[in-house]
């Protein structure tokens, strides 16, 4: 991978939350043709200060994944602008045969932050690239978080939007989070050999590989902790939530989520049993 030419601009919207850090971080590239990487909320201000922040040279506004705090601001900077939005698709695409059978049932009603206006007016798919005199970014579909989440590569550093954040674990929440997806994407962006990953939430990661371990071992614990509960007795993702981590209770239903998303993936090796379709109030137990 060849070394990028030169800094992104970054410039952090004011979005700070549990579930985002410190904020969406929007990036810029390119001198005379900009691209601008995850344009965040649709806050008038932010959104001013990146279009001030291109010169009046933005051609494109890439998007990694329809989530609100991602994607909700690029309507209004393609109006301001004039570029072309660049996405997987829209806030539902992507999803798995697996996943789109639990939607399909209308027991799980999608994940947080869904933006269900999202529509892009170019999609991108796995290992295409989008180019300019200025610089060259490929996009790769990286599924885990989101069903239709992408990252992009730029030389030998990567845009990793919500795939691998700088601050925490990111969440995984069926019927778009997919845990499975999750393991293959941190596997392949390790198999990459970026020098640098760029999460759009959080610093700059400058040691991609102890970090991509680190959060393959956090969710093998999680599956470890989920499972020594199930023996002491079976439960639904809510109670188990409840009984293996220790937060407020504002945070219990991203906590759900994302143990729902572990008996998802232990169900489908046969380390967990439920009467019925899996939803989101099913009763786990051990096979």
């Amino acid at each position: 991978m060849d070394q990028p030419v030169k800094e992104p601009l970054r410039i952090l919207a004011p979005n700070p939350s549990p579930l985002t850090g410190p904020g969406t971080t929007t990036f810029l590239i390119g001198r005379d043709h900009v691209a601008v990487i995850d344009p965040g909320p649709d806050d008038p201000d932010h959104i001013e200060a990146v279009a001030r922040a291109g010169r009046d040279r933005i051609g494109h506004i890439l998007v990694t994944h329809a989530h609100r705090d991602h994607s909700a601001g690029a309507a209004r900077l393609a109006r301001l602008t004039g570029a072309e939005v660049l996405a997987f698709g829209t806030a539902t695409e992507g999803r798995s045969p697996v996943m789109q059978r639990l939607a399909a049932t209308g027991l799980l009603s999608g994940g947080e932050g869904l933006d269900e206006e999202f529509v892009p007016d170019r999609r991108l798919r796995d290992g295409e690239q989008v180019s300019t005199p200025d610089w060259t970014l490929t996009a790769l579909h990286m599924p885990g978080h989101a069903a239709g989440h992408l990252c992009f590569a730029w030389g030998d550093t990567v845009f990793c939007g919500d795939l691998v954040m700088g601050w925490s674990s990111t969440l995984i929440s069926p019927p778009d989070g997919d845990l499975g997806d999750y393991f293959r994407s941190l596997d392949r962006l390790g198999q990459m050999g970026a020098r640098r990953l760029l999460p759009t939430h959080g610093d700059a990661i400058e040691a991609p590989a102890p970090r991509l371990a680190e959060l393959a071992r956090h969710r093998r614990l999680r599956s470890r902790q989920i499972i020594a509960a199930l023996r002491e007795g079976g439960d639904s993702a809510e109670g188990l939530a409840r009984r293996i981590y220790d937060i407020p209770d504002h945070l219990l239903p991203a906590a759900e989520r994302n143990v729902l998303a572990h008996l998802i993936a232990l169900h489908h090796v046969g380390a967990v049993e439920t009467q019925g379709e899996i939803a989101r109030d099913s009763f786990f137990a051990m096979s």
